[in-house]
């Protein structure tokens, strides 16, 4: 965006507004070189602490696992779901992957019923050693990296499915070469969101997911 303002470009935003940031006008009508797909983040972080509760019935103080540098509108979004489901939601930022060992274990012993590990490049990246810390510290998590987070050891995930999101903004690449002008070219929300469970993570936190949740998962890992 600082760099051009016409040659297209298409984007996929999990932590912010487009609108808020001055990228495109409006999701109706973008106005400039810039579209693609934008996520509800307010509807998703409620849906993820209801899910989480399912889980863990006794929740009632929740950590936050985030980024700053990127991720304020997701955690203002969080805190925002927390006290309308009247769970306390305490902040654990982290800006490197050095300082998650640390963000971690302080949850731990605050004695944190939960933790959602809201999403950036820095998470996802970190994914693995932020799910074997939250076993170790027999914390219970969920995060919006749909499969990946509990592939990696994670205990759920609750997210856009991401294979379908590459292909919506494929395919708007696609109309753009055809001749389609991005400043008229609505950006869209992701169309499918997926719940994944990690069955042995729950097992080893001594949690039983709930017949409910069986049948609603799109997948379970065993």
């Amino acid at each position: 965006m600082k760099e051009t303002s016409t040659i297209p470009t298409v984007g996929i935003d999990l932590e912010s507004d487009p609108v808020a940031n001055g990228w495109v006008k409006s999701l109706a009508r973008p106005g400039g070189n810039c579209t693609g797909l934008f996520l509800d983040i307010p509807e998703l972080g409620g849906k993820q602490i209801e899910l989480l509760k399912k889980v863990v019935p006794t929740l009632r103080r929740l950590a936050a696992l985030w980024d700053p540098t990127i991720g304020t509108l997701q955690f203002n979004a969080i805190e925002t779901a927390a006290r309308s489901s009247g769970v306390t939601l305490e902040s654990f930022p982290i800006r490197t992957a050095e300082e998650i060992n640390d963000a971690v274990n302080r949850a731990a012993q605050k004695h944190i019923d939960g933790m959602i590990v809201l999403t950036s490049p820095l998470i996802f990246n970190q994914r693995s050693q932020i799910a074997d810390l939250a076993l170790k510290a027999r914390l219970p998590t969920i995060s919006g990296f749909s499969i990946y987070y509990p592939k990696a050891g994670g205990l759920m995930a609750y997210g856009p499915n991401f294979p379908s999101m590459f292909k919506q903004a494929a395919r708007y690449v696609a109309r753009i070469l055809s001749g389609a002008n991005p400043r008229e070219l609505p950006v869209e929300r992701p169309t499918k969101f997926e719940l994944v469970i990690n069955l042995k993570t729950a097992e080893t936190l001594g949690l039983q997911v709930p017949w409910q949740l069986h049948q609603l998962a799109d997948e379970m890992i065993e």
